[in-house]
């Protein structure tokens, strides 16, 4: 992948947990939320995260 690729790659893992935190809040806010969807979305915000510095840390490399 190219330096153009990994960029991509990192908005939009960016914007996935963006995406993610938001249907926390809103859960959250709900009488009765559901925890397991809550840890569900934490989960995956915590892959993306992973992701993205495994990106920067290719970009680094690319250079």
């Amino acid at each position: 992948m190219g330096r153009k690729e990994f960029l991509k790659q990192i908005k939009s893992l960016q914007e996935r947990i963006k995406e993610h935190e938001i249907k926390i809040n809103l859960e959250q806010q709900k009488t009765i939320p559901d925890v397991n969807r809550i840890k569900y979305w934490q989960k995956e915000i915590d892959a993306f995260k992973n992701a993205i510095i495994r990106a920067e840390k290719r970009l680094r490399r690319k250079k």
